[in-house]
């Protein structure tokens, strides 16, 4: 029996598909699985038996992966499972940035008690005019599940469209629309959007990265759009641009003391991934992969171990490695199954930067002490018998 602990609250939606494998348990002590949204977990001591931590959403940065790593804890999100919710509020925000309805619909309450407010409003609306997107140019950073999309949606809209990737997968390529025009260099886009939106991880490399060298290249009166992650951007940068004029309209989905009091700034209250269809959809698809492994051992939209899927297990047992990508590792792991008469069925070997994962079917029954013996091999952090 698997114990399953919901730091946050979780779709029934993705719940249901626990089988009778499946209990959950009020306690963090014994946990074989998390299951989180937004819970943050830097604080949080693990036990030994945690196996996994599913979150119910692309974002990582409420679980220290690191300690996940050194744990041999797989770290699973859902990307992609939000993606059209927040491709539509994308949409939405680039709607308001064009034309002021929340000025309008502010200026209707407020003269709500005006009995001659169909003739003053014909007076006042000059006040709300605004812009058309028709014809207009989006430029979309980052062309994954949700950019893609965007840049997609926008075409359809009769606006001209210009991706920026360095890093796109195939499968994402392949989803862009031919009318996507696709920039080799940032600079390009940046030089010829009227609008920017982006749609990029944080990382290292990418925080901060919208900073006064890259606003010193965009059109005066540019448009930028963030429902990423606010660290992003350079937001003493951003005001600067702001000010400048170079930035005319900030809209982004992330509060913060900073973006509150900046001009020319909408924000909305992370708002995202915040459709009923969507927290079903990262539910469902976060239970899934945690079932998945659990079960069978095979990790697929880990964000610190390697994808590895060998199916169902056929062979007598299947055990799984979390350990160092260090040389010599397989030759340890397999030393110490000969040394007790154990046949290798089938084997997988992948790596992932500093980590790395063995997933093994044998043609033997694996004994606790030939378990045991595998933990003590320097650089394995934890090992699973996942079919006896």
């Amino acid at each position: 029996m698997f114990k399953v602990h919901c730091l946050n609250s979780i779709s029934n939606f993705g719940l249901k598909e626990l089988n009778t494998r499946y209990s959950l348990t009020d306690s963090l002590v014994d946990a074989d699985a998390f299951l989180v949204r937004s819970a943050s977990l830097h604080e949080q001591e693990f036990n030994p038996q945690l196996q996994c931590i599913a979150r119910a959403g692309a974002g990582v940065n409420n679980i220290p992966l690191e300690r996940c790593s050194e744990k041999g804890i797989v770290v699973f999100n859902t990307p992609g499972a939000n993606a059209n919710g927040v491709k539509e509020l994308v949409l939405a925000g680039l709607l308001l940035s064009c034309r002021d309805l929340v000025g309008g619909i502010e200026w209707c309450k407020k003269n709500a008690n005006d009995e001659a407010i169909a003739k003053t409003v014909e007076k006042e609306k000059k006040n709300f005019s605004g812009i058309e997107i028709q014809g207009k140019t989006l430029g979309v950073i980052g062309l994954g599940a949700i950019g893609a999309k965007v840049a997609n949606a926008a075409t359809s809209l009769a606006m001209k469209v210009i991706g920026y990737d360095p890093y796109i997968s195939i499968h994402a390529a392949w989803s862009l629309s031919s009318k996507v025009e696709h920039a080799t260099e940032i600079q390009t886009l940046l030089e010829k959007a009227d609008f920017i939106t982006l749609h990029l991880p944080l990382t290292n490399d990418t925080k901060e990265m919208i900073n006064e060298s890259l606003f010193n290249i965009m059109k005066h009166g540019t448009v930028l759009l963030n429902f990423s992650r606010d660290t992003l951007v350079n937001e003493i940068d951003l005001k600067n641009a702001i000010e400048q004029g170079i930035i005319k309209k900030y809209i982004t989905d992330f509060p913060n003391p900073t973006v509150m009091h900046l001009d020319n700034t909408l924000v909305l209250p992370h708002l995202g991934a915040s459709t009923e269809e969507a927290e079903d959809n990262c539910a469902q698809m976060a239970v899934l992969e945690m079932m998945e492994y659990l079960e069978h051992g095979n990790i697929k939209n880990s964000v610190n171990y390697p994808n590895c899927d060998m199916g169902h297990c056929e062979a007598t047992s299947r055990i799984a490695l979390l350990h160092q990508n260090i040389p010599n590792m397989i030759g340890q792991i397999t030393q110490v199954l000969a040394k007790e008469g154990i046949n290798i069925a089938n084997l997988i070997n992948n790596s992932k930067g500093q980590v790395a994962y063995t997933l093994i079917d044998l043609e033997n029954k694996i004994k606790d002490t030939t378990k045991n013996e595998l933990e003590s091999i320097q650089g394995v952090s934890k090992v699973r018998i996942i079919k006896m």
